[in-house]
């Protein structure tokens, strides 16, 4: 029902390129092995991990009587997410942003067979449902500490669920602790990121070629926040007429950003900001990619990969 790690904030609209899970990726795989560091997983492997641990949840929910509808509504390709650089030309021209994809999933998520299914049992049984889900009061709280700003988050885990991520990662309070880190890092970095010469010449680069297509954007983040705003207000009557410029739009981006490299780019200047970073984030971050590697090892004997 949820993606186990959201995008990153669009304020460091040049971070999170090509990262997936636990920090970010790089073209260059070989940076990883010299620094004896294990790599992130692909989005593949990751929405693979996260099937897993709705097939596992739904396994135990039947154990206490009750159904639980697992997601896979998607595709494989339309489970793809879109980064700041999305230079998958092909993707592009079927479905543009994946703004029919974020609509079509927002109706589910609104009518979800899961919500539907709870709402139909009687008040004793739902009680029995959330318990057997969540713990009920029996529950652990964990705790993690964000960087940058220290702030302290915290999320409840009892039943099925903390079943699953057991299951998957081993402790689940080591687990919420490293992937909170993780996928923080980016707040020590954002700014420097964003002001950064070569970025900015990949952008700058990116900028004139959309252009030249006869599309007048500063950054891939600006392109997209257009077209969000020409399909709202052409409305569900021009809903054809939005998609087409979705889609037109999208295949420049992507093949703008193929002709500049700012995939490349991107990934390596974010890659040379985490390595800067202060040991113990490294640790953190190492530890979390050792764990979802742990995860999709464990992954690939309980579901299979989507078609």
């Amino acid at each position: 029902m949820r993606r186990a790690l959201a995008a990153l904030c669009a304020v460091a609209a040049v971070t999170g390129v090509v990262a997936t899970g636990c920090g970010t990726g790089t073209d260059d795989l070989a940076a990883d092995a010299r620094q004896d560091r294990p790599g992130p997983l692909t989005w593949q492997q990751e929405l693979r991990v996260e099937d897993a641990e709705q097939r596992l949840t739904a396994r135990c929910m039947e154990r206490h009587g009750f159904s639980y509808a697992e997601d896979r509504a998607l595709t494989l390709r339309e489970s793809m997410p879109v980064r700041y650089v999305q230079d998958d030309v092909a993707w592009a021209e079927a479905y543009g942003y994946g703004g029919r994809i974020e609509a079509r999933q927002e109706r589910r998520r609104l009518h979800h067979p899961i919500a539907v299914y709870r709402q139909g049992l009687s008040a004793a049984r739902r009680a029995a449902f959330d318990e057997a889900l969540d713990g009920g009061d029996r529950f652990q709280v964990l705790s993690a500490t964000l960087p940058g700003s220290g702030r302290q988050v915290r999320k409840r885990l009892g039943g099925c669920t903390a079943e699953a991520e057991k299951a998957l990662y081993g402790d689940p309070a080591t687990w919420f602790r490293v992937s909170k880190t993780a996928t923080g890092l980016n707040a020590l970095y954002a700014d420097d990121l964003r002001r950064d010469r070569q970025l900015a010449r990949a952008v700058g680069a990116w900028s004139r070629c959309m252009k030249k297509a006869g599309l007048s954007y500063p950054d891939p983040q600006a392109a997209r926040d257009a077209v969000r705003e020409n399909t709202a207000r052409l409305g569900p009557a021009g809903a054809g007429r939005a998609f087409a410029t979705e889609k037109a739009t999208a295949v420049a981006d992507a093949r703008c950003a193929r002709a500049t490299s700012l995939r490349s780019v991107a990934a390596a200047r974010e890659t040379s900001y985490v390595d800067r970073l202060p040991g113990r984030y490294g640790e953190a971050l190492d530890t979390c990619r050792r764990l979802q590697r742990r995860a999709y090892d464990r992954a690939v004997r309980i579901v299979p990969q989507r078609a």
